[in-house]
């Protein structure tokens, strides 16, 4: 299969390197010198994962995920300036679906990049139920998001799979380390926050129904419970 990555960054140099590499590698890349360019093409075009950078003039990489948000699920990968944890967290409350510091090994960026295809390519497979029902929410899977009172609460991809994988195994610890393997395709690394910011985002959406918790077991990892279980 041939997935259309879209790549938006005011540095021209970098971006035709990551061009260069990614297409090497079997990926088409499309370039966007800025977000509004950006957001014009992702309204006209399909692609299968956005490589956004936050430093940009004009709209910042920020400004740009809320925007897209508005009207598309397509994963994104937002490259972050090394140590800055503030972006880090701001981009994946935004609705990222991950972030890698600059700079960074190409190796580790192709990495990332198949992780996220390969989980989001596993999300469209049509599911053998259209939904199924946690406590008085609803999880409508052919439009990955929720319903509770006839109210639709949209969900970014990521969060998406982490509910149905949390719903799979109600009542269950599941550390850490098995989230990021099974669900973010990659081993947890060392002051990784991108777990606890998608658990923190899914938990915000799930106070519709107070009956629900995702629980959190220190050190140990996090429980999904419906009621007083």
């Amino acid at each position: 299969m041939s997935y259309h990555v879209l790549i938006i960054d005011d540095d021209e140099s970098l971006s035709e390197l990551l061009s260069e590499y990614l297409e090497s590698e079997q990926l088409h890349c499309t370039r966007a010198k800025n977000g509004l360019v950006g957001i014009d093409l992702l309204k006209t075009k399909q692609f299968d994962l956005v490589l956004l950078d936050v430093m940009m003039p004009g709209i910042d990489g920020f400004e740009t995920l809320k925007r897209l948000r508005q009207f598309t699920k397509t994963p994104v990968l937002m490259l972050t300036a090394k140590g800055d944890d503030f972006d880090r967290i701001l981009g994946l409350e935004l609705g990222a679906d991950d972030y890698l510091p600059k700079p960074f090994n190409h190796r580790e960026l192709l990495a990332r990049i198949k992780a996220i295809l390969r989980r989001f390519e596993y999300a469209q497979e049509k599911p053998e139920t259209q939904t199924n029902h946690v406590g008085n929410i609803t999880i409508d899977h052919n439009n990955h998001c929720m319903v509770f009172d006839n109210e639709k609460i949209e969900l970014t991809g990521t969060e998406y799979q982490f509910l149905v994988y949390l719903v799979k195994h109600l009542g269950s610890l599941i550390s850490k380390e098995t989230i990021s393997e099974e669900i973010l395709g990659r081993k947890l690394m060392q002051f990784d926050r991108s777990i606890d910011m998608h658990i923190s985002n899914l938990r915000k959406k799930l106070r519709v129904d107070p009956e629900i918790q995702i629980k959190t077991v220190r050190g140990a990892g996090y429980r999904l419970i419906v009621g007083d279980n």
